[in-house]
């Protein structure tokens, strides 16, 4: 699963966050785990964080003493998304040329 098409004109780092986290919807991730499903420093990391939380599209929660992070379900794609190789065809020329 992927962040759904209207969250993905959002920082580079903060869908990449968002796609990481639709892909463990059920389970959610920790700030360690994350890292290095997103591969960015620890700063940039929780400045995504922080901007998607203060959007309302991630939720944080204290799991057996883990704090737990996941997407919120409004964020997450219904799996409707065109394949993989032709999404991020389409997501590279959108960065390329920005509308």
């Amino acid at each position: 699963m992927r962040a759904k098409e209207e969250y993905r004109d959002r920082d580079e780092t903060e869908v990449a966050v968002l796609d990481a986290l639709a892909g463990r919807s059920d389970t959610g991730t920790t700030v360690f785990d994350l890292r290095a499903l997103v591969e960015e420093d620890i700063d940039t990391l929780e400045e995504a964080l922080a901007e998607l939380n203060e959007d309302g599209l991630i939720e944080v929660t204290e799991e057996g003493g883990r704090t737990m992070i996941f997407a919120k379900d409004h964020a997450i794609g219904n799996g409707t998304a065109p394949d993989d190789e032709e999404a991020d065809f389409f997501e590279e020329i959108r960065r390329r040329f920005p509308f």
